[in-house]
């Protein structure tokens, strides 16, 4: 009986670890999260312009209300995994609510039988004659402390169903405050749905406007790819010339090693291999193989190439745009859309490979190992070719044409040596 009843106390006490702590805690993430996605949101939605009479103007503000609505359909997205985490804690709560009240019914039940067999056994009279009707002095001893003993349980039994009452209460509240996070989160998900339906609806009249003037929209994107054209292949003879010289740098680096071996007294079977070996093997010093993996592992980490609010108005590879006949793009890196005034800063370490103006505008190459950063479309650079430059660092202001609102694009591309990446993965959004 006494080992039951303190595995019972045990049971009760474990019980009353604060029952809040797990589910506000994963409402507090998923609300951090979520206001991350939201403040990203707000800070696109300041960028966006009205929309003016001429093609180039429509074309940008085709590829800022498209950045848009992608990044409000992320947020809707967010919002739906959600909802289906809130609903998992929900069904979790309610099984454990069940339990409780299974728990209490169970004690109320014992704790009646026990009262029940007091009441019957109430008098001091009958106490004293079941202790002394006991064969032997022992016995009479095991008696009097099962008399205490039971009393004391008694007592304790009605303590813990009104602990257990207690939890229960507040595990309805627990139950409650997650029900209202989903009723939230659901009535946010319309507000947000009626919000891209409306965005949607003014991409469509602007494709419509653009429809009806595709020769200049023609000409318009001709003239955007011959200025990339002539962009990217500058980019390609300066990366070239990058690798190049990182692998003759890794040339003497491995030439000089093998000196040093050769005056330390290495066996000349050693030496004569390291000759054989190619010299194209050595493209990389050993600082910027180390660089390089550090480059690699911070995958997914790296910060966004332009300071303030942002929007990512072009992305990466060959599409077509969405409701314009034969409108097809090819961009080697991404365009971001910030305000005028923001700055192109480092995405890692490294060291400045170049810097170019082409059309009257700055272009910075950095090299972090054998990936190279390319950050293009600059009214300054603060930056020069040989500088070190770290994660963050100005590089220098992203040029504003001159519309009234300053349209402010950052033109961003990143290479493992010759090989063109899609930066998007490798940026923290």
């Amino acid at each position: 009986m006494m080992k039951r009843f303190f595995v019972i106390l045990i049971s009760c006490l474990w019980l009353a670890v604060p029952l809040f702590a797990q589910s506000n805690k994963l409402i507090r993430e998923l609300e951090s999260k979520r206001g991350a996605l939201q403040k990203q949101i707000a800070e696109s939605e300041s960028i966006l312009k009205d929309t003016k009479k001429d093609v180039g103007s429509q074309l940008n503000n085709l590829a800022v209300l498209t950045g848009q609505i992608e990044e409000r359909k992320r947020y809707i997205m967010a919002i739906n995994n959600d909802v289906e985490a809130i609903q998992h804690e929900l069904a979790s709560l309610e099984l454990q609510l069940h339990g409780l009240e299974k728990d209490l019914k169970d004690k109320k039940k014992k704790y009646e039988a026990s009262v029940q067999y007091l009441y019957k056994n109430k008098s001091i009279e009958e106490k004293l004659m079941f202790i002394f009707s006991a064969k032997n002095l022992g016995q009479t001893y095991r008696r009097m402390r099962y008399v205490r003993e039971y009393a004391t349980y008694q007592r304790l039994q009605g303590e813990e169903i009104l602990k257990k009452q207690d939890q229960i209460r507040k595990k309805k509240a627990e139950l409650q405050q997650v029900k209202t996070a989903k009723e939230n989160l659901l009535q946010e998900r319309e507000s947000e749905k009626v919000k891209l339906e409306e965005q949607e609806k003014e991409k469509r009249t602007l494709v419509t406007n653009l429809q009806k003037k595709q020769k200049g929209l023609q000409n318009e994107i001709n003239k955007k790819r011959r200025e990339a054209n002539q962009l990217n292949a500058r980019i390609d003879k300066l990366i070239a010339e990058e690798i190049e010289r990182a692998q003759e740098e890794a040339r003497r680096e491995e030439a000089a090693r093998k000196k040093e071996e050769s005056k330390e007294g290495k066996s000349a079977t050693t030496e004569t291999a390291a000759k054989t070996k190619p010299l194209e093997a050595y493209t990389m010093s050993k600082a910027d193989r180390e660089l390089s993996g550090n480059f690699a592992a911070n995958r997914g980490k790296l910060p966004m190439p332009i300071s303030g609010a942002y929007i990512i108005t072009s992305r990466y590879g060959q599409y077509a745009v969405e409701g314009l006949r034969n409108v097809k793009l090819d961009n080697k890196g991404i365009d971001i859309q910030g305000k005028p005034g923001a700055q192109a800063r480092a995405i890692f370490d490294g060291k400045v490979a170049a810097v170019f103006q082409l059309n009257g505008l700055f272009n910075v190459l950095i090299r972090h190992g054998n990936y190279i950063s390319v950050y293009c479309n600059l009214s300054s650079a603060s930056v020069k070719a040989g500088d070190t430059v770290e994660t963050k660092q100005s590089i220098g202001q992203v040029f504003s044409d001159g519309t009234d609102n300053g349209r402010t694009v950052l033109h961003f591309q990143l290479r493992r040596e010759k090989e063109k990446l899609n930066p998007e993965p490798w940026l923290n959004r």
